[in-house]
């Protein structure tokens, strides 16, 4: 049976997400009909998540000097990248979440380039958490590499919302783009967040050279982990990173990418991430109408994003409301 027909019974009506088979057939299909994946995906999303969209800002209170090597990224300090380490102030922390509480986001998340937290980053954490819920109304994630048990417990204690731990590729690809840690690490750390009751916030990075098949494997092991979100972030290549002379991956590519996603996760948040400025460019609309129901305002940890106005703008021209703080507390 044509794939779209199967999606069509068992994701639109029945909310039963594709397997990793599925979405495979799924990545295969011909540009031409590019188009009917992208209107089922939209279906599955206004089915299964409703009609809103959360928007989040970022801000990383510890950039550069990772000592991982992430084959992707320019905060590590193992590769000659121009990001080099710096810590941001609590009061500079705070003025970011006033910033992005006014831009009507519902979320704001720390995020720092480390392995894992040392005592250090915890001291700065829980005196950033503390300052920002005194003074902001906003939900407050944190990205801060893998956790121990007794941090897990910490930052739920504190009243960490969601947590961000992206496995970033299918396990098969890894070990291609991470030497460091492997993927078990990763996963591990999501198992502990979703045990101690903070939402699991777990996606990765597209257009790394994975094969499609990979790509597959990816969200369905994504979808096995139940995230409550899923950031999907696509390769910018950055100087002096081993995959700094890669080629960003072809718009359509992309947008096959994010409707099979939404067809895997139906009843999941799908946030778009990274990278979209450059692989999608004014086809972003496009994205949103084919499955995404949560963007990243404002610039990201190293790379520019676009201007939250305009992203604030296009959902506010595609009738498309911004999810509600209170509907998050």
């Amino acid at each position: 049976m044509d794939i779209l027909a199967v999606a069509r019974r068992q994701v639109v009506e029945d909310g039963i997400g594709f397997t990793e088979a599925q979405a495979l057939d799924a990545l295969r299909l011909p540009d031409e009909r590019v188009d009917e994946l992208l209107d089922l995906a939209h279906e599955v999303r206004t089915r299964w998540c409703g009609d809103e969209v959360e928007v989040e800002g970022i801000v990383s209170l510890k950039t550069g000097g990772c000592p991982e090597d992430c084959h992707f990224c320019s905060q590590s300090g193992v590769f000659d990248s121009p990001v080099r380490a710096a810590w941001l102030d609590i009061a500079s922390l705070v003025a970011a979440a006033r910033e992005t509480a006014a831009s009507g986001a519902s979320e704001f998340c720390i995020v720092a380039a480390v392995r894992g937290p040392d005592e250090r980053l915890m001291r700065q954490v829980r005196d950033g958490v503390r300052a920002i819920q005194g003074a902001v109304e906003i939900n407050i994630a944190c990205s801060l590499g893998m956790l121990t048990q007794d941090q897990v417990a910490e930052l739920a204690a504190i009243g960490v919302h969601r947590y961000n731990h992206n496995l970033e590729t299918a396990r098969s690809y890894f070990a291609d783009v991470v030497t460091t840690h492997t993927f078990a690490e990763r996963w591990d750390t999501c198992q502990m967040v979703r045990k101690a009751g903070m939402e699991l916030c777990c996606g990765g990075i597209v257009g790394m050279g994975e094969t499609v098949e990979q790509r597959a494997e990816f969200a369905a092991q994504l979808a096995a982990l139940d995230p409550d979100e899923v950031p999907l972030n696509f390769l910018n290549p950055r100087p002096g990173t081993p995959f700094g002379d890669r080629q960003p991956m072809p718009a359509v590519d992309a947008l096959r990418t994010v409707a099979t996603f939404r067809l895997v996760m139906p009843r999941t948040i799908l946030r778009f991430a990274g990278g979209r400025e450059i692989t999608l460019g004014d086809l972003a609309e496009r994205g949103v109408r084919g499955g995404i129901n949560a963007v990243i305002v404002g610039n990201y940890l190293t790379t520019l994003g676009r201007p939250a106005g305009q992203d604030l703008a296009m959902l506010a021209d595609l009738r498309m409301p911004i999810k509600a703080l209170a509907k998050n507390l």
